[in-house]
């Protein structure tokens, strides 16, 4: 094709002029890989202190409860993961 007609604008990353990008341009924000990587560690360690405080809170509330409530807990938890089980067995046909 000629340069005079151009079915996409230069500026597009699909475009075939010499300044376009090739798809594989890295993200660059001015941080190294490592401490993206450190970020992301920090990310995870936030997600799991959160998730241990979480839980813990559930346990102290649990134990609070009266043993009728936890009793009808623990039953309403060994029905759901004897269906869950039985999910899985038909599905894997054990």
């Amino acid at each position: 094709m000629s340069e005079s007609f151009r079915t996409t604008p230069p500026d597009q990353p699909w475009s075939g002029a010499s300044n376009a990008g090739n798809g594989y341009q890295s993200q660059h924000d001015g941080r190294s890989r490592d401490e993206n990587d450190a970020g992301e560690a920090g990310k995870v360690v936030l997600v799991g202190v959160l998730g241990g405080l979480l839980s813990a809170a559930g346990y102290l509330i649990y134990r609070r409860l009266p043993e009728e409530h936890r009793q009808r807990l623990n039953a309403q938890f060994r029905s759901m993961v004897q269906q869950r089980i039985t999910e899985l067995r038909q599905n894997f046909n054990i």
